[in-house]
């Protein structure tokens, strides 16, 4: 009886772990959390009260759970966002295909070439 492990042929989507089974990343966005929400808690806690503090302190956080978490197709959440945004507002939703007519064009300069050739004669006539 032989022990096999299978090894994946893509080794891109494997990341590397520091700690905790967590890579550095995930490490500084748990480690902002932290240093966000829990000194809102304490803050609030005496205001507003430990269930609505506790609340807050998960509100705040979760984005920075979500920075850390949050991947698709290789690219982290930031990315991802900006591609959204760059595709929605910042570029043209719709691109219309506009064609040039090059004989259009040719007809223009002939039309032209001819008003000008009548104009010629006529400054030749009026000599």
């Amino acid at each position: 009886m032989a022990i096999s492990v299978s090894v994946p042929k893509n080794l891109n989507g494997i990341k590397t772990k520091v700690a905790l089974n967590l890579t550095k990343r995930q490490i500084v966005c748990f480690g902002s959390a932290a240093l966000v929400g829990i000194p809102l808690y304490f803050l609030t806690k005496g205001v507003i009260g430990t269930q609505a503090a506790a609340l807050l302190m998960v509100f705040v956080m979760l984005p920075f759970f979500f920075l850390a978490m949050y991947e698709r197709d290789g690219f982290p959440a930031e990315k991802v966002l900006y591609f959204i945004v760059r595709q929605k507002i910042l570029t043209p939703g719709i691109r219309p295909y506009r064609s040039e007519n090059l004989y259009r064009k040719l007809e223009e300069r002939e039309k032209w070439k001819k008003e000008v050739r009548s104009l010629e004669e006529k400054a030749k006539g009026s000599r």
